[in-house]
């Protein structure tokens, strides 16, 4: 609102949580250096494992469908509240784990409290994830914006972002992308989520980063079949 009003130039947000249709009045100015994208598992102070009898803590439906597959055996309950406020009732008992975003843990210097790292293939990132994003107001000048915007983070976002706004236009649905630039390919990983049969898919796609829009579409379309399909088999 402050940006709109014009009282300030700039937002800085998480760029997980943008929504995948932004007004064309603020746009989206600038993406910083990827810090890590990966979700981890936080123990209990003290703990040194999982607590069988006590459910797993996650805020959204991406991490508790992966987490269906990777923790079988326990239970997976939704918590909110702040970091610091989700950190609090872990201690206290209330949980057996909480599965949180690496980056916003490492920011606030509490990289030590992580017991485990998920590796994005096994948990899909939000698209986004560990990117801030820089926004602004159409018709001002931005050019001193130039050297802060990384451009592989901007390549990867924009085919994540692509590939879950095809899918579900940023609604709650479970939907995740993850890309990543190496010897100048970007390989795109994704998860699609299937409402009416509760299954999911995954897999990944490969393209050159100039084309990382076109990437993320043609893959969310791909999986998109492929679900339709094994839907319609008896």
């Amino acid at each position: 609102k402050a940006l709109l009003e014009g009282r300030t130039m700039l937002s800085v947000h998480s760029l997980k949580d943008m929504p995948m249709e932004v007004p064309e009045d603020l746009p989206l100015l600038a993406f910083s250096r990827r810090e890590d994208p990966r979700d981890v598992l936080v123990l209990p102070e003290g703990a040194a494992s999982l607590d069988p009898l006590k459910p797993l803590g996650c805020s959204s439906l991406r991490r508790a469908l992966q987490l269906q597959t990777i923790y079988p055996d326990m239970k997976v309950k939704s918590i909110r509240g702040n970091l610091q406020t989700r950190l609090e009732k872990l201690d206290n008992g209330d949980y057996a784990g909480l599965v949180l975003a690496a980056a916003g843990l490492k920011r606030l210097g509490l990289e030590k409290r992580i017991s485990r790292y998920f590796d994005t293939e096994e948990m899909v990132p939000a698209a986004g994830q560990g990117i801030l994003a820089v926004q602004g107001r159409k018709g001002l000048d931005y050019e001193y914006l130039e050297g802060y915007d990384d451009l592989q983070a901007h390549q990867a976002a924009a085919a994540e972002r692509a590939f879950v706004k095809y899918l579900n236009g940023g609604c709650t649905s479970p939907v995740a992308a993850y890309g990543e630039i190496k010897d100048g390919q970007l390989k795109l990983t994704g998860l699609y989520y299937e409402e009416e049969t509760g299954n999911y898919l995954k897999g990944y796609k490969t393209g050159n980063p100039s084309d990382a829009e076109e990437l993320g579409t043609s893959f969310a379309k791909e999986l998109q079949e492929l679900s339709l399909i094994h839907i319609s088999e008896p």
